[in-house]
Formats: C-alpha cells, sequence, structure tokens
C-alpha cells in the first residue's frame, strides 16, 4: 500500500526544510554512524548523522543521512533529539523537527524586539504547517494521476506537488481557502474563465511593445463571445483572475468608481484558463497569450501582486532584447516576453489591483509537448517511482545502447550548451542577468536531450549599473526603469545564487 499521503508531504516538507537551513543557517556537525560516541544500540542506520545544536532549548538533533549529495541535496532519514534529563537519544517526527529548528531559527534572531521576532516566527509557523497541509492534499488527490508524467506543457507545469526544493515553505497559499484551491491551485487541475470589467478609457493605462494594443489584446481573448459585447469607443476590456475579481470588489476606491459608472463588473467571460506553477499566472492552449495577474494570496511568502515598475520593465526589456539581437545568435536559449500591460488608474494609489501583464505563449496545440521547467524534472518523485529526470536518462541509454553515465555527460553538456553558456553571454556581453532558478527554468526536452531553454520573469532582471550608459543609448526608455540597475557585485552575487546554486 505504501506510505500514507500525510507521511509522502511531511517528508518532502521536511526534505525542503533542512535544505535551506543546512545552507543558510547552520551547515551541522556531520560524523559517520561508526563515529558516534553516544549511540552503542545502534539506532542511526544511516551512513552519516548529521547533528544541529539548539543552543536556546538546551537540546540537540541528529538526523540520519540515507545519502549525502556533494550539492547539498541529502537524502533524510529518521530524526532523533537529545533529552538532556535522560542522556538519550529519543525518536521525533519530522514536523516536530521542523518546529524546534523554527523555534532555534529566531532565538538566532538578535537586534529584533522580543514581541516583534514572537510575532514572526507565529508567522513562520502558520506558513509552514499551511504548506505542509496543502502538500498533504496535493498528494492525497493526485497520486495516481498518469499526468503527473505527462509531455504537455501545462500537465508538467501542474505537476509540482512538493514545489521548490530549496524553499522551507514551499507550497504555503495564505488567502487561498480550500474550496478555492480546487479551483484554482495548477496542483489540483482546475480550469476557470477570467472575468472581465469595462473601464472608460480616461481610468486605463497600458503599454505594448507588440503591434497591438494591450487592450486590443484583451478584445482578442473573448474571440466570438467579443460581439455580443457592444463595446463603447470609450471603454476597454480588463481581464482579471477569479480571486483578484473578488478581492476587487470589495475595494472602496473600486466601488466608488463603480458608482460613478466608470467600471462595470460583466463577470466570467470567454475560454477557460489554467493556472501554471507561479499560481498567478495562466495559460489557455489556444490563447496568444499568457497572462499574469495580481492575486491576494502569499505563495511560499510573498503576497503575489504586479508591482507599477514591473509592468514597465516588462516591456521595456521586450525592446531592449529585441534591440540587442541576442534571440538571433542564440536560437536555443529564448526569453518569454511580457510585452504588454493593462491596468486601472484610481484617484490615490500606485497599483489599483487591476494589473495584468500579457505574456508570450509559445505553446499552442501542437508545439507543447515535452517543455517542462527544472523543477518538474528534477522533482523527487513520489515513493516507488522515478523522477522524470531518471527516466529521461534510462530511456536514453535504453534507446542508443549506452551507459546511464555517459548519456548522462552528454545530456548535462547539452543543458549547459543551450542553458548555462547562453546565460553567461547575455550577461558577460550585454550587462543583463536573469534571476534563472528551477521554476523560471524551462528545457525542451522533446527530444530527449535538451534543445532549447526558455526563461520567464519580468521581475528576474538585473541590469550592470557599470553599463548603463551604453545600455540606455541603446533603448532610451530605460530611463524609465532606473530600478533595473544594480552594482555588478550584488549582480553576480545573486546570478550564481539562482542559476547554479538554485537550480
Amino acid at each position: 500500500m505504501g506510505p500514507s499521503a500525510r507521511a509522502i508531504a511531511e517528508q518532502a516538507s521536511f526534505q525542503a526544510f533542512l535544505h535551506g537551513y543546512l545552507q543558510e543557517v547552520d551547515p551541522g556537525d556531520w560524523q559517520t554512524a561508526s563515529q558516534r560516541t553516544q549511540d552503542p544500540t545502534g539506532r542511526f542506520s544511516g551512513p552519516w548523522v548529521c547533528e544541529l545544536t539548539l543552543n536556546s532549548q538546551r537540546s540537540r538533533l541528529a538526523i540520519d543521512i540515507v545519502y549525502r549529495s556533494a550539492l547539498g541535496r541529502h537524502r533524510y532519514g529518521k530524526v532523533r533529539q537529545w533529552l538532556s534529563g535522560r542522556h538519550c537519544w529519543a525518536d521525533i517526527d519530522p514536523f516536530q523537527a521542523m518546529c524546534l529548528l523554527a523555534r532555534e531559527l529566531y532565538a538566532l534572531s538578535g537586534g529584533m524586539v522580543p514581541e516583534l521576532r514572537k510575532l514572526r516566527e507565529l508567522e513562520f509557523l502558520h506558513r509552514l504547517t499551511d504548506s505542509y497541509g496543502v502538500m498533504v492534499r496535493y498528494v492525497e488527490h493526485r497520486r495516481n494521476d498518469s499526468r503527473l508524467l505527462a509531455n504537455r506543457f501545462i500537465d508538467s507545469e501542474q505537476s509540482l506537488l512538493f514545489g521548490h526544493t530549496a524553499h522551507p515553505t514551499p507550497k504555503s497559499r495564505q488567502g487561498m481557502s480550500e474550496w478555492q484551491q480546487h479551483a484554482y491551485a495548477p496542483e489540483l487541475t482546475g480550469r476557470f474563465q477570467l472575468h472581465y470589467f469595462l473601464v472608460h478609457r480616461n481610468c486605463v493605462l497600458e503599454d505594448s511593445d507588440g503591434p497591438l494594443p494591450a487592450s486590443a489584446m484583451a478584445e482578442s481573448l473573448l474571440q466570438d463571445s467579443q460581439a455580443s459585447l457592444n463595446l463603447p469607443d470609450n471603454h476597454a476590456l480588463i481581464p482579471a483572475h477569479p480571486l483578484q475579481a473578488q478581492w476587487l470588489m470589495t475595494q472602496p476606491g473600486v466601488l466608488d468608481a463603480i458608482a460613478q459608472g466608470l467600471i462595470h463588473p460583466l463577470g466570467a467571460l470567454g475560454p477557460e484558463f489554467s493556472a501554471t506553477s507561479s499560481v498567478r499566472t495562466v495559460y489557455c492552449e489556444q490563447a496568444e497569450w499568457m497572462l499574469k495577474f495580481s492575486i491576494p494570496v502569499k505563495v511560499t511568502n510573498s503576497l503575489r501582486v504586479n508591482k507599477a515598475h514591473e509592468l514597465k520593465a516588462g516591456v521595456v526589456m521586450s525592446r531592449l532584447l529585441r534591440q540587442t539581437g541576442f534571440g538571433e545568435a542564440e536560437p536555443g536559449f529564448r526569453i518569454l516576453q511580457d510585452p504588454a500591460y493593462l491596468t486601472v488608474m484610481l484617484p490615490g494609489l500606485t497599483e489599483s489591483g487591476f494589473e495584468v501583464i500579457f505574456r508570450n505563449n509559445p505553446f499552442p496545440p501542437g508545439q507543447d509537448q515535452g517543455v517542462i521547467s527544472i523543477a518538474a524534472l528534477t522533482q523527487d518523485p513520489l515513493p516507488g517511482r522515478n523522477s522524470r529526470l531518471l527516466d529521461l536518462i534510462e530511456g536514453l541509454a535504453l534507446n542508443e545502447n549506452r551507459s546511464l553515465t555517459a548519456v548522462s555527460r552528454d545530456w548535462f553538456q547539452q543543458y549547459l550548451s543551450c542553458a548555462i553558456g547562453p546565460a553567461l553571454r547575455l550577461y558577460d556581453e550585454h550587462g543583463i542577468a536573469l534571476e534563472a532558478h528551477q521554476q523560471n527554468s524551462l528545457l525542451d526536452v522533446s527530444g530527449g536531450y535538451p534543445r532549447c531553454y526558455y526563461y520567464r520573469d519580468n521581475q528576474g532582471y538585473y541590469l550592470s549599473e557599470s553599463l548603463r550608459g551604453p545600455l540606455t543609448e541603446q533603448c532610451t526608455n530605460l530611463k524609465e526603469t532606473p530600478e533595473l540597475f544594480y552594482r555588478d557585485a550584488m549582480i553576480r552575487d545573486r546570478f550564481c545564487y539562482y542559476l547554479i546554486v538554485n537550480q
């Protein structure tokens, strides 16, 4: 029968939490099992044991290491706590260990007002518990679903049951209730219509780097439904995520604009969309664009909203990247552009909550096979199964009658050639760095080996301050987005973290 969904989710949660803790808080004291002097009963069965000190609690934790990775992605076994009063080790659950480590983490936070520290600890524990509970629900719902290993773009986007392997609360979804999870969480494969608002053009702010204005792009989403709306010439359609629309209808500024006849809610219209792995970016196979919304939900630890400067950044970077000619020079390295945006201007607000970004959709029917995020490729498998990446490598080795080692080396070399090399050249030659972590990185492995890399995220651009002059000459619109420029030392630090450590 295998382990329960709860046990699977608990171990996956512990795996992600401890990965980050060992990297960023305390690397631990590592010993081989044979070196341990306080284990006469042989309770520690792994080849390695990692011990973590809980100074504030006058205790220690010892974790069996089933597999020790040179890159830090270890595999953990049982967890034990040292009971100083009884001078012995006692088994504890992984979730209990996470709570003890969370307490220790905040005890180490010196210089913080005690009450504020306690509130932040409470918030973190809430997210930790929420992520664990949400993960249980996802595993229960999907563990026997064959789509977890399907090759369609949207199926792979919705297969991340465990989330980011280096985040302590990878599936926390604060602000999304249980019934909303079933409708809008990508892991539960729901489909939904967008909501639309008819807004007077005096209140509309838009920009586009393409042949169509953003408002025309929004109208095209409704296709056959558009004619029945009889849109007035002085109004524009603004699409919204259902969660976004529900939140907007509670906001005083929006209600005032509705009362004044400037905004007209139209409700749910048009084709159905599916959430991608980010939750707030949605995809419809037939649509020319994906849409990135602001939603009133904290995904992992961040409220997912589009800021005003991010709207501009997508359009400006689309222009800059086109002018560099980098796409033509590196056909195996593609950036999913965010070339247009729409929003509503309301008095006294920098962001009204209507902000929506249009993203190119290169994955229509017939072209949506075999493009998978690195996060999905390398996600830990459910018990008794292989990861996507291992299945891929084994299949290639079988077809080519070669060893796993030889195929793995060739596969990794092609990954370096289409993903890492071009990203480094983009920075070296043009001063543009990308926040290319595992969920922002997609690989076309439809032929088995990586042949094309896709980067996505208009929030993840870093431009070299030392090249501000030449870059601004190349694209004068960069004067509107000074926040895109960073010191090279900071860029190298972040670039290395996201491109190497975080993948």
